[in-house]
């Protein structure tokens, strides 16, 4: 589930046993989570009902809706969060550790396909058709009802129809976005959902919005996700690392909130969470239920644990990089090269429906990862005609080799090019 466009995600449902629904959270104990997919494997015993989610041809289709590139679609299916040695892998599976070391059964799904419909994404939790997370220039579209997901909760309803009451789900995600060290269009997300038994919650059947709310029932749920996810942190960070909490807003949950820790120094909002709305149960056949959801960006967490401080060096295949990671250890990451930064600038003026994703979009397009940074310089408007310009800084920067400044000025001037078909009049 969206918690924040950088860092976390759609909220996931998790469930919990009648003896434990409002269990403090016990001290660490490994066992096995209980897992439901394949990890991306191709050995299955019907290979034909599993689609290759590498295959790019599945997601740029001929429909005139359709708006994933081709440097998106070749990321698809990489599956880094199932790798053992990659930052984000080991970020997934130390979650699931802790996890599996709670009293309650937690499902896993991680190999999901990517491909998600409109109802999935955004109608079954609440975010309704104005929301701007649903406009093409946010989402990548394959038509008009189908898309890549947005966040990983766009199974948690499925999987509450099919019946599960406790289940975490990671997976990739992609949204089109502004492009700077810590966002990238393609990431990865870690939810869980738990329900809690009918009788635990019994005195509040029939209550919602502020009724539900001011209930003793819903403080309980409350005040049982806190717990688990404090504990969460402190088996990412150590125990004692200082966390704070605060209210916030999402249509899926009431109440809902966000967790920060204070990390050298520094508060840094991790996660978000909430009590699950009851429309979103209603919505998905458990409407007889209560219980949490959390949501977490595993790149987040990552690079603040391994110091990793460009988030396009996951997707590097560069052994410098992964080279310097091992299954279950969490090491600062060393940097092995810093080459120089190329700026140009470009300034135009603006159409009325402007939209400053489609811009970046255009320029990772061009220029792929060799973009590290766009922002705007600039800005002016001028009264007789009415127009509004502005300029942007691009930052072009390779992390493993020096770019000359032929290749730099061929991408500058093609995206120059481009920018007409935004109808972008360049000065």
């Amino acid at each position: 589930m969206k918690f924040s466009f950088t860092s976390t995600t759609l909220l996931a449902a998790i469930s919990l046993s009648t003896t434990h629904a409002f269990s403090v959270t016990p001290a660490f104990q490994p066992r096995t989570l209980k897992s439901t997919t394949t990890l991306y494997s191709t050995e299955t015993d019907d290979a034909a009902a599993v689609p290759n989610y590498a295959d790019a041809s599945r997601y740029t289709t001929p429909h005139p809706s359709n708006n994933v590139p081709p440097h998106i679609a070749a990321l698809v299916g990489r599956g880094l969060h199932t790798q053992a040695n990659h930052p984000i892998g080991i970020i997934r599976s130390k979650i699931q550790e802790y996890f599996a070391s709670l009293p309650e059964t937690y499902e896993l799904f991680d190999a999901e396909d990517p491909i998600v419909t409109t109802t999935q994404c955004f109608d079954d939790l609440r975010l309704p058709p104005s929301h701007p997370g649903r406009s093409p220039s946010d989402t990548y579209y394959l038509d008009d009802k189908t898309l890549l997901r947005t966040h990983t909760s766009a199974h948690q309803s499925q999987h509450l129809r099919d019946g599960y009451d406790a289940f975490l789900c990671a997976g990739d995600v992609y949204r089109r976005d502004e492009i700077d060290s810590s966002h990238y269009p393609a990431f990865h997300q870690l939810e869980g959902v738990k329900l809690f038994p009918p009788i635990s919650v019994k005195n509040a059947d029939g209550k919602t919005g502020e009724e539900w709310m001011a209930s003793n029932e819903c403080s309980n749920i409350a005040a049982n996700l806190k717990n688990v996810l404090e504990g969460l942190m402190d088996h990412l960070f150590g125990e004692g690392i200082e966390k704070r909490w605060a209210e916030d807003y999402f249509p899926f949950t009431e109440p809902s909130f966000e967790m920060e820790i204070k990390f050298e120094g520094e508060w840094l909002e991790v996660l978000g969470c909430g009590v699950i709305h009851s429309e979103v149960l209603a919505m998905a056949e458990r409407g007889d239920r209560r219980g949490w959801a959390f949501g977490l960006g595993l790149e987040r967490l990552a690079m603040i644990l391994f110091g990793i401080p460009d988030i396009r060096l996951f997707w590097t295949e560069d052994e410098r990089f992964t080279s310097q990671f091992q299954e279950g250890k969490i090491t600062k990451f060393e940097p092995y090269s810093k080459y120089p930064p190329v700026f140009k600038d470009i300034a135009f003026w603006l159409p009325e429906d402007f939209v400053e994703n489609d811009f970046f979009e255009l320029a990772r397009g061009v220029a792929g990862d060799l973009v590290e940074l766009i922002e705007c310089i600039d800005e002016f408007s001028n009264k007789k005609t009415g127009k509004t310009s502005k300029c942007y800084r691009i930052t072009y920067r390779s992390m493993d080799r020096s770019l000359t400044n032929e290749e730099v000025d061929a991408m500058q001037d093609n995206l120059r090019d481009l920018s007409a078909d935004l109808k972008l009049e360049v000065r």
